[in-house]
């Protein structure tokens, strides 16, 4: 089949007869051989076998688990036709609404990932192993080194891995249910150098505690803390709900746009520190605050956008389903010496509607929603609410043109689009929009 398209998800498209096929690590300009998978009435998905005549633009993975992992969709297309092939998706999609700006791009793609997170297990010849989940799979693809996650972060599990061994302590095994740490998660602060360790394990009992700690702080005295995190479930959530301090502060700090944040294990913090600037920028630009508007950051947070912006705004509301987040929020605005901030722990949706009711009505918008989308409740209640402005920063394409729909349908129109590569080497996007009340 030759390939004539990319799909959203990275796969290269072609048709034989008229039939659609997807076919996962072809891209466009690719003749290929694969195989056949599965099969619906009008299109299907195969298996990439052989290349049979290479597209001009296609280049040689830098990861040698690049098809087993199927976390960087995109290794075969160099950096400047990733983003062409985002652009061209923004454009597909959200087109009809307005000019889709040029995407931002990054000047160094690669190792920009500030939160790593490794899945600890055994493989057949019962020896430990960590690395990445391969996709849709509780299969463990070993992984030292990541292209796209940072390199000390990469190098603690590693030690942590090798440590693990002379300490004989064992990692779980999902099969027997025995077995002792699941996953390590590593934070690193961009600008302050802090690192975080979190042992999530399926017991809180560590009887090498002392001499584990100390031999890791040993061969890595950038860690400032340690926690040990308990996740007794089997499921696909990493992080359980109880943790307890082993090392320093339990939390580390890093700087945004000039303020300070703290992050905790369990905070949201967007994971490409110098993309997030970038995309913070914008979306304040986009906002055009002159320091009298009320503005509720919804799914806030930490408090980074609502923080960053309220030096610009009267007052700034701040909502977030995550208690630990509107914790971290809170101390962050006491952090940054900003009194006109206020954060709460609720449902987006439900504090707009309260909001409304009460007859407090926002200038300004800022929704930074899961991947998912926002609710239908929380785009009816914004509605009623009627701000002046929104800024929608979005992390999928499809919800975001779904939410569109309705916001333009209620009365809004879309000025301004800008797309931000957050995510170089995988199939995400993110973009930021800015829709304004129709005349």
């Amino acid at each position: 089949v030759r390939i004539e398209d990319m799909s959203d998800t990275g796969e290269g498209i072609g048709k034989t007869d008229g039939f659609i096929w997807f076919v996962k690590d072809a891209v466009i300009g690719d003749v290929v051989a694969a195989k056949v998978m599965k099969t619906k009435k009008s299109y299907g998905f195969a298996r990439l076998i052989q290349v049979l005549e290479p597209s001009a633009c296609r280049v040689t993975p830098r990861c040698p688990s690049a098809r087993q992992c199927g976390g960087c969709q995109l290794q075969n297309l160099p950096y400047s036709e990733q983003l062409l092939h985002k652009q061209r998706q923004l454009v597909s999609l959200l087109g009809e609404f307005c000019h889709v700006n040029d995407i931002f791009g990054m000047d160094e793609p690669t190792h920009y990932r500030n939160k790593v997170c490794a899945a600890f297990g055994l493989d057949r010849q019962r020896h430990i192993i960590s690395g990445i989940y391969q996709t849709g799979s509780h299969s463990i693809i070993p992984v030292d080194e990541c292209m796209i996650e940072d390199k000390i972060a990469d190098g603690i599990i590693v030690d942590i891995r090798n440590m693990l061994r002379s300490f004989k302590i064992q990692a779980f095994d999902e099969r027997t249910g025995t077995g002792w740490l699941r996953h390590v998660l590593v934070r690193r602060g961009f600008q302050s150098g802090q690192v975080m360790v979190v042992l999530v394990a399926v017991s809180p009992i560590f009887k090498l505690q002392k001499p584990f700690l100390k031999k890791l702080t040993e061969l890595h005295p950038e860690i400032t803390t340690v926690v040990l995190n308990i996740n007794d479930r089997f499921g696909p959530v990493v992080l359980g709900s109880r943790e307890k301090v082993l090392l320093g502060d339990g939390y580390i700090e890093d700087s945004l746009l000039g303020l300070c944040f703290r992050i905790s294990p369990r905070s949201f913090y967007q994971i490409n520190p110098v993309q997030t600037e970038k995309l913070y920028s914008i979306a304040i630009e986009m906002a055009g605050l002159t320091g009298k508007e009320l503005v509720l950051d919804a799914y806030c947070g930490v408090g980074t956008i609502g923080l960053c912006a309220a030096g610009k705004a009267g007052q700034v509301l701040g909502v977030e389903l995550n208690r630990d987040a509107v914790k971290d929020a809170i101390i962050n605005a006491k952090l940054n010496s900003i009194k006109n901030c206020w954060f709460t722990a609720g449902d987006a949706g439900k504090y707009m509607e309260e909001m409304s009711t009460g007859g407090k009505r926002p200038d300004v918008v800022f929704m930074d929603p899961p991947r998912s989308g926002s609710s239908p409740q929380f785009l009816s209640s914004l509605l009623r609410a009627a701000p002046k402005r929104i800024v929608y920063i979005s992390c999928g394409p499809d919800s975001l043109r779904r939410d569109l729909d309705v916001l333009v349908s209620g009365g809004y129109r879309v000025s301004r689009i800008q797309p931000v590569d957050m995510f170089p080497y995988t199939n995400h996007v993110e973009s930021v929009c800015l829709l304004t009340k129709s005349k």
